[in-house]
């Protein structure tokens, strides 16, 4: 077991990285936590793993119970969100009462904008059981729901009291899932660690056949650099905004064709390609470079180019982008692999050309 630290004073928390930690949950948990726990789950996650976390939790002397939410991203709507807040009151939940997500990125961010808004905030405990959950939503206190106008669109900043990641989930999580993990995996290659690129070129195949000590690098790797940028920028004021390379472009693919169409990762393969032959055009990276990360997008059976949408429909929905201000949308966009910048000087015609193309 491996742990890490998101520095945010006095509201730092620790990332737990191991190998069946569920069973052994009262080892993670913080010791002012409530001897009382509502876990939030959906019902494919908890087929699989609820029964070791509620043997965790009752051997830790938590007195718990369960709240079951439909599966997908078509359900990370307001909706769903209400029927956890009824929930809450159905048992009685007091502010005190710990709130644990088990699931991937939509239980994660369901449950964590519940936890935010009731009773004006309870005690949250993310474990994220999806590949891109632990390497990215889990980690820095995003949390929200979908609107059908746009991905992510009503949430607040909350952040956890303790991300316990236990990678031997990953073992029963459909393949289509899991390669969608790794498109996050990647872009932190990309944006930050040329290290980690290149471990990822020369370990892919590694990763892609679910190689413990792969899996096990690839998260605290991931994990380390969300951490760091998180820290130095609770709030996305300035550079957090870096951790969403690909994502413009990505939540558009998503808002247009559906939610749950295009899984997340996969969108965020697409829009990494779509922003790095942007890079190309506005910041002169090397044609080499974009076709390294084609490549390696293409290597993990991920999408490396979008879908076909008219160009009057990416642009409405671009617009209504969190990263857009003061009326212009800011890309993040690559200098080279491993370095990426905030760009709000993108020419409209440049864009289009591109969009069009």
């Amino acid at each position: 077991m491996r742990k890490l630290t998101v520095a945010l004073g006095e509201r730092s928390y620790p990332i737990y990285i191991g190998s069946e930690l569920l069973a052994r949950i009262g080892e993670f948990l913080p010791a002012h936590a409530s001897r009382r726990a509502v876990v939030v789950t959906n019902p494919i996650v908890a087929s699989f793993l609820l029964e070791s976390l509620q043997h965790g939790l009752s051997s830790a002397g938590l007195r718990h119970d369960n709240i079951i939410v439909p599966d997908g991203e078509a359900h990370k709507d307001w909706a769903t969100l209400y029927e956890i807040h009824t929930r809450l009151l159905e048992l009685g939940a007091e502010r005190s009462t710990l709130l644990i997500a088990l699931g991937g990125g939509v239980i994660g961010d369901l449950a964590g904008f519940a936890a935010a808004t009731y009773q004006r905030g309870m005690p949250l405990v993310q474990i994220p059981t999806t590949l891109l959950a632990q390497v990215d939503s889990s980690v820095g206190g995003k949390t929200a729901v979908n609107h059908p106008l746009g991905k992510n669109m009503i949430g607040a900043f909350y952040q956890p009291e303790a991300v316990i990641i236990d990678t031997s989930t990953l073992r029963t999580l459909p393949e289509r899932e899991y390669v969608s993990g790794i498109a996050e995996v990647i872009k932190y290659g990309a944006i930050r660690d040329m290290e980690l690129f290149s471990w990822l070129e020369a370990n892919i195949e590694h990763l892609r056949n679910r190689d413990a000590d792969a899996i096990a690098h690839a998260v605290y790797e991931s994990c380390r650099i969300k951490a760091e940028i998180v820290a130095a920028d609770e709030r996305e004021a300035g550079e957090r905004a870096l951790l969403n390379f690909g994502h413009t472009f990505a939540h558009a693919i998503e808002t247009a064709s559906g939610y749950g169409t295009w899984l997340h990762g996969e969108a965020v393969a697409a829009g990494m390609i779509v922003a790095a032959r942007l890079s190309q055009r506005i910041c002169g990276v090397a044609a080499h470079d974009v076709d390294r990360l084609r490549q390696l997008v293409a290597a993990c059976g991920l999408p490396d180019a979008p879908p076909r949408l008219e160009l009057r429909r990416w642009l409405d929905l671009m617009r209504r982008d969190k990263k857009v201000a003061h009326g212009a949308t800011r890309f993040i966009l690559l200098e080279r692999l491993g370095r990426a910048v905030i760009r709000a000087d993108v020419r409209p015609a440049d864009l289009a050309a591109l969009l069009s193309a």
